[in-house]
Parts: structure tokens; sequence; C-alpha cells
């Protein structure tokens, strides 16, 4: 039998609604910056259609979350307040943006540098 995945038992706003903090079962926690899940969003407009369609979204440094919904018991709904909340973030998608945020937040550094874009607006 596989192990079950670990479940979130708690996702909390930050009171200035700059930083989410999803905690799972098996007693790991994780922050994330509400910048990092808005340029690290699983929607269409970031993520693209398909490889190499990646969009790299400037301008994100002080974004806030607005809103937190679930999605059926799987996910949430992320409302940002550039109103941007096409994005479904799963306990999955969590747990890799967990393991991956340093990898994924240099690359996103260096395309902005690439690109000449900042992470101001």
């Amino acid at each position: 039998m596989a192990a079950s995945k670990p479940w979130p038992t708690e996702i909390r706003l930050s009171k200035d609604r700059k930083s989410l903090r999803v905690t799972f079962d098996d007693g790991q926690g994780f922050d994330f910056p509400a910048e990092f899940l808005r340029v690290e969003s699983p929607s269409a407009e970031v993520k693209g259609h398909g490889p190499g369609d990646r969009v790299t979204v400037p301008g994100k440094r002080n974004v806030m979350i607005l809103a937190v919904e679930p999605v059926g018991n799987y996910a949430v709904r992320l409302t940002f307040d550039d109103t941007h909340n096409t994005g479904i973030f799963s306990w999955d998608y969590f747990r890799e943006l967990a393991v991956r945020r340093d990898e994924l937040w240099a690359a996103y550094l260096k395309a902005l540098a690439d690109k000449r874009l900042s992470r101001d607006a």
C-alpha cells in the first residue's frame, strides 16, 4: 500500500496579506511570499499552454493575496490584488513549490534580469 500524501491541516493568510502559510499533517509548514505565489501561479497566464510558453511576470514585489478559496478538497484558488485568480494551487503544487523554492526564485530573478524587467511595478 502506498504511503498517503501529506494533507494540509492549516492554510493561514498573514494579516498584511503578503504571505501564506501552509502546514501539513506531517508537521511541515511552509511560508510563501505572495510575490512568489503570484509569479509561480499554475495558471495558463503564467505557465503558458505548452513547453517554452512560460511568461515572466514583472512588477509583483508588493502584490497581496485578497482571498483564499477552497477548490474541492484538493486545492485552493488565490485571488491577488492585481485581480489574477486563475491558478489552482493543489496541495501537491504547494509541496513542489516548497521543495523547489530556491531554484524557482533564482530562475525567476534571472529571467527578469535577462529580459530587463523589474520586480517593482
